[in-house]
This record gives C-alpha cells, structure tokens and sequence, in this order.
C-alpha cells in the first residue's frame, strides 16, 4: 500500500503537468496521467498545485542557547507548515558551533526535534582552524564565515586566518559579506549626528553597499586565487552584482550567490512604517537595490532564494537602533510571498521553485532531493490558488509570535506538505509524529 496523490498541477524543471503521483517507502515511485487508487491511501488535490519542497539554505533556529527566541522543533514546525521541507542551520548559536563535539550536539537535537529535514554548517572563528579542518562535508553544507559582525561573536577578521581557509577547505565556504571597519566608522558618524536616537533610517547608511561590496569581493578575489567553491549569502545591492556571472550552468559555477525574501520585498521606504521589524544584516536597501536584485534573479547572477529565517521576541525589537537586534521570522511566509509576487508578474511559478527547490539542491549537491522525479525522496508541497487569507498573530507558528508580514494579503494558501512520503501538515493542523532525516550531499 502506498500514498496516492491525484489530480495535482505538478511545477517540476520548468513544465506544469496534471498527474497523478504515488509514494512508497518514502520515495516516489510513480508519475503517471493517471493511477489506480486501489490498495493506496489518496490525497485528492483536485487541480491544486504540487511543488517539490522547498529547501531553505540559511536559518537561524537558535538553539542551542537562545531558545527564548525559537528551537528546533518550534521553527522546524512553522517551515513545514510554509513548504519548507528541509533547512540548513547556521551556527552562530550559544556556544557558537565551532567544534566537531558542538556540531554533533546540533545534528543530535535535529534528529529528536526537527520535523523537517535538516543540516547543519560548521562555524569559522579567528582561532579554531584545527577543528576546521576536520569537517566532513559529505555531512554538512559547508563552512559558514561571518566576514561582518554577527550573534555570537563569529567575526572573522583576519585576512591570514581567511587566506589560510579559502586555500585549504575541499568544500563549500558560505560567507556573510560585510566590511567591519567601514560599520564601524559608519555607526560613530550616525552617532555623531544623532546621539543615541540613531533613526533606523539610518541601517542601510551604516551597513552601507560599500561595506557589503568591500566584503563581497575579497571572498570572491579569494575563491579565485585559491579555487575554492564560494557560496555568497543574502546579497542586497546593485554594485555587488557585478561580481557574480550567468554564462555557465549552476551545475558548473564555482562561485554562487543568494537572495533573500526581505531584499525582494521591502526597499528603505518600507522603514518608516515597520521600523525595526525590518532590521537585518545586510540591510534592506533602496527601490533601485531591489529592482537589480530582481533582475539579478530572473538572469541567472542571483541563483538562490532563501529566507535568513532569524526571530527575536517582540521585546527585543522594540528597542532603540543600537540595542535593537538585527533579523525576523520568514519560514512559515517565504514561499506564499515568493508566489504572491507571481501575480504581479516579478516572477513565474515554476521560476520561483527553480530557486527555491532545484537550485539549493544542486548548488548543495543534495541526494535526491529538490524534485519531483521517480526515486527522489516525496519532499512536497501542495498549494491552492484563490484562497484568499491574511497573516495575523493567531495564526502566526514562528515561538516569537511575530511576523514582519503581519497584515499582508495572500491568494495562495499552502494545504499539504510531505517530508519523505510523510504527510506532517494538513490544512493547518501540523502532523508532527514524524521526524526529519539529516540530509545527504554528494561531496
């Protein structure tokens, strides 16, 4: 007996199909026109959309540490109930994750809480190059350097300490790109001026485009000369575009590049009515940022969407500029507002599950995941069109129970969502009798 699902607009590599699809032993087995139901369990989506499950490449979850923010399970809990089927955790939790000992702690947690599948990078620090060196990147993602300021004290800001990484790392290096001394003479100008009432106004003057393209393009002058593969993170301007290319296959780049939902829906406008609700690292920057990210996107340069899933309580958020913590909730919203933009024609549905399922898959090199294809792990997602609803505190999942979205008007609304052939949400009753698998990378 398997898991049928009928009648589903499968969004698969660019075409969209009515077919049915069935499941067994977590794997999908079958796509076909039309299947049988005798002997299967069915799920009728009668002409609703089913897409691969999204695959979100930078969160923060917050545990171990910070878990008055969110843990594990509650985060995993809202992504599963946005689509997002399997997340990559970032390590700049409390202790940083910048041991081998650290790092396994966190993949024991995933393996008891989480609900969707998972992975976890491994933290870079000034000092901690010999527990480095000894990750195995057929477990993880890769190494993740904070190259700017960052929750738990990551900042790696030794030029010898990065040449000595980008020269001896076989993997993948993820790099949050911003150049500390240019915040740092940014924030003494904004305090100069202003005292300690520093508007917010002022985030995307002090976390500047010039601090992110000083960033930005020692990692990839340093990728270049030491052929490292290179995975940029959340980039928010026009000028660092220039430094990513779009005439080779994502298959074949060395050097690849993300976006962020924030940095597509919200341009330095939008501060006067969120305020600090909207404050992140890199900063949301100005219309004209936005506009070039989303012709970044659409030509290939930008080659991932991700979400930069980051809570804070609301108490903490509410506090002047500088006490005021950087990041926001984004799982549970990110592919109904990366969809919602489909109806403004910023973007096409099978675009937005090419960045948000296929190439995180490949760009991670990831087992049999991202698609819709026969003998691929059942990751998916079935959304309804024309359902109108709004996001609002009470039916916000995110344990900080708040989101920069509140307010804001969708027309889709996401009904199922399968993690390995398991159904774990359903018309907005999560199924969390199932646990998520630690993801595979062909390496």
């Amino acid at each position: 007996m398997g898991l049928l699902i009928k009648n589903a607009k499968i969004v698969n590599e660019g075409i969209i199909d009515s077919n049915d699809l069935l499941i067994k032993d977590e794997l999908i087995i079958k796509i076909a026109p039309s299947i049988s139901a005798e002997s299967h369990e069915v799920i009728d989506l009668e002409g609703s959309y089913l897409l691969p499950g999204v695959i979100d490449d930078q969160v923060h979850f917050r545990e171990p540490g910070l878990t008055h923010k969110g843990t594990i399970y509650s985060e995993s809990r809202a992504a599963i109930a946005g689509g997002i089927t399997s997340f990559m955790e970032m390590p700049n939790t409390k202790p940083p994750v910048l041991t081998q000992d650290l790092l396994a702690e966190k993949f024991a947690i995933g393996h008891r809480d989480s609900i969707a599948n998972f992975s976890f990078f491994m933290g870079v620090s000034n000092d901690n190059i010999d527990e480095v060196l000894k990750t195995d990147f057929k477990k993880v993602p890769g190494l993740k350097i904070f190259m700017g300021s960052s929750t738990g004290n990551m900042l790696v800001d030794n030029f010898q300490v990065l040449n000595n990484i980008f020269s001896n790392t076989e993997g993948l290096i993820a790099v949050h790109c911003e150049d500390e001394e240019t915040i740092r003479k940014n924030s003494l100008r904004a305090k100069e001026q202003y005292g300690d009432n520093v508007p917010i106004i002022e985030h995307p003057n002090i976390r500047s485009s010039q601090a992110c393209y000083l960033s930005s393009s020692l990692a990839v002058d340093l990728a270049k000369k030491h052929t490292t593969r290179l995975h940029v993170l959340h980039i928010s301007t026009e000028k660092e575009l220039s430094l990513f290319t779009n005439n080779q296959s994502l298959e074949n780049k060395q050097i690849t590049s993300e976006v962020c939902i924030h940095h597509l829906s919200f341009s330095d406008v939008d501060y006067n009515k969120k305020g600090s609700f909207i404050k992140w690292n890199p900063a949301v920057k100005t219309q004209k940022d936005q506009d070039a990210l989303w012709k970044g996107l659409l030509n290939n340069k930008l080659d991932i969407i991700a979400t930069d899933h980051a809570p804070h309580t609301f108490v903490e958020k509410n506090n002047p500029y500088f006490s005021c913590p950087s990041g926001a909730p984004m799982v549970q919203h990110a592919l109904l507002q990366m969809l919602q933009h489909t109806l403004n024609n910023k973007i096409s549905i099978e675009r937005v599950v090419e960045k948000m399922s296929h190439a995180p898959a490949i760009c991670f090199n990831l087992k049999k995941r991202g698609f819709i294809k026969e003998g691929y792990y059942a990751d998916l997602v079935a959304v309804q069109e024309n359902v109108k609803w709004s996001v609002t505190k009470d039916n916000i999942l995110y344990s900080c129970g708040w989101s920069p979205l509140e307010g804001n008007e969708f027309n889709f609304k996401i009904s199922h969502t399968l993690v390995n052939g398991n159904l774990v949400y359903k018309n907005g009753i999560i199924l969390d009798h199932q646990n998520g698998r630690e993801l595979e990378f062909d390496n």
